[in-house]
């Protein structure tokens, strides 16, 4: 596997987790994990932070 296809695949991989914890931000859906409510601000983060490994991935696999 070349570094261009990891990076793409990863990208797009980070972007699809994105754009669940958005749709979970704007339906308000629950998450619950053995009793325990997921807070919302949880999905915040991790849009931030999965949106943003997927913008610098793409990025990067097209200077590749």
């Amino acid at each position: 596997m070349t570094e261009k296809t990891f990076l793409t695949i990863a990208a797009a991989i980070f972007g699809i987790v994105a754009v669940v914890h958005l749709v979970r931000i704007l339906t308000g859906w629950s998450v619950v994990i053995d009793g325990w409510t997921v807070p919302m601000w949880v999905s915040w983060v991790g849009l931030i932070v999965t949106g943003g490994l997927s913008y610098y991935g793409a990025k990067l696999a097209k200077l590749i």
